[in-house]
């Protein structure tokens, strides 16, 4: 299996009302692509200092393999869900690694 973990930082032009629709259109990932095993999203509730840094929305996803990982970049829902980032996104972190043990 492989680990997918995105978080997004979001510029000047986001508006917070739209937060839902972005975790609830992440959310439904899981049904429209092959391969996803495990996906959860939410907005950022830490209050922790290292907050200041302003990444507001996180993502991981289970993949079953690295070809399911692969294809889910190309993805249209996917691909759907990059469109709404259009014009808000500043900064986008991804870690993509195997899980082992």
């Amino acid at each position: 299996m492989y680990e997918h973990l995105v978080v997004f930082k979001f510029n000047n032009n986001y508006q917070p009302q739209t937060e839902e629709l972005l975790v609830q259109t992440l959310l439904r990932l899981k049904e429209q692509i092959p391969g996803i095993v495990e996906l959860t999203a939410g907005v950022n509730v830490t209050e922790e200092a290292g907050n200041i840094h302003g990444y507001t929305l996180g993502l991981r996803v289970t993949f079953t393999d690295q070809e399911a990982l692969r294809q889910y970049g190309p993805h249209p829902a996917h691909q759907e869900f990059v469109a709404m980032l259009e014009g808000i996104i500043e900064n986008v972190v991804v870690v993509d690694y195997p899980v082992t043990g």
